[in-house]
């Protein structure tokens, strides 16, 4: 069965919600106080940036906006850096999952000025990092620890045709926000960063790596489903410093840990009240997007039949967000 499987109702200018095969039934119908006044009629746009978490986000929030506001909403692809100048000038409405740590200086600048603004956490806390499968350390101990990287003969474990006799980092891909050759630099280890180009492609190298047993190291992050897929460890870098992350040139210690948040648009709030609502009490748990990663990122499902499923499985989650008339305004 198609995992979409709900369907936005419209009646008398309003809409509602059909969840078939679940007890809510067709919310709309059932409770009319639970939909809006009127359909929504202006065009929402949403930044997707280029990795799982980012799709999933978008989807459920693209889904339940055209099912229970009424806007017709899109869903464009775009670098997290690209887009702080299109959510100021109105093109992008919203983000709904942006890492601090990874936000310039001149990114900052439009939320300082207001023309971006911060909606608030998200719920799910991240933590990039740099990471290698765990037989890696089982055979080589030292490189629990960035010291051990140090030693040019240990780091030629990770050499590849492109960095010769240095180790290869391997990046993903080069619009993220990251300090990987910084850190490299500033620590004077004999490693080279080698940008894979997308997430999928760093996947499956260490797809390939782990299959063979040879040894990989890499920029990744939790939460995600091939963290534990491939049993990869967290090399430990030296323990993060704001003071040492105040100069982007001076970078040498660890990542710090991200509590996502969202941002917007500050055009959105005359937009679009009741879209500007619902994006502010939006929330995705990092155990929320556990229990959906494994599904794009292992099984290769579509993010959006993905967070079709989890609205159907999580009705008493996302209700709330739409501030629903209190019960005893209901009949």
């Amino acid at each position: 069965m198609d995992r979409r499987r709900f369907l936005q109702v419209v009646s008398g200018g309003t809409a509602g919600l059909v969840v078939a095969g679940t007890s809510a039934g067709v919310l709309g119908a059932a409770h009319p106080a639970r939909r809006p006044a009127a359909a929504g009629t202006e065009r929402i746009v949403l930044a997707q940036n280029p990795w799982t978490a980012s799709a999933l986000n978008s989807e459920i929030a693209k889904q339940l906006i055209e099912a229970t506001l009424g806007n017709p909403t899109e869903i464009t692809a775009i670098d997290e850096n690209t887009m702080f100048a299109g959510l100021a000038s109105g093109d992008l409405d919203a983000c709904l999952e942006v890492w601090p740590s990874g936000v310039s200086a001149d990114e900052q600048a439009y939320l300082d000025s207001g023309e971006v603004v911060n909606l608030g956490e998200l719920g799910a806390v991240g933590q990039i990092g740099w990471f290698v499968p765990s037989y890696v350390i089982e055979e080589h101990p030292e490189l629990a620890t960035w010291e051990g990287f140090l030693d040019p003969e240990l780091a030629k474990l990770f050499a590849s045709a492109e960095t010769g006799d240095l180790g290869r980092f391997l990046g993903t891909d080069p619009s993220y926000s990251q300090y990987d050759e910084t850190i490299i630099a500033n620590l004077g280890l004999p490693l080279q960063v080698v940008f894979s180009g997308s997430e999928p492609a760093t996947f499956a190298a260490v797809e390939s790596a782990v299959a063979a047993g040879d040894p990989i190291l890499l920029y990744w992050w939790v939460p995600t489903a091939a963290a534990a897929h491939f049993d990869l460890v967290q090399v430990e870098l030296p323990a993060h410093d704001p003071e040492n992350w105040a100069d982007d040139s001076t970078v040498a210690t660890a990542y710090p840990p991200d509590e996502m948040i969202k941002i917007a648009s500050a055009l959105l709030a005359d937009k679009d009240p009741a879209v500007w609502s619902f994006l502010e009490e939006f929330t995705i748990t990092s155990d929320d997007q556990m229990s959906m990663l494994p599904a794009v990122e292992i099984d290769g499902e579509d993010p959006a039949d993905v967070a079709a499923a989890w609205i159907e499985e999580h009705v008493d989650v996302w209700e709330p967000w739409l501030n629903p008339a209190p019960a005893s305004s209901m009949p």
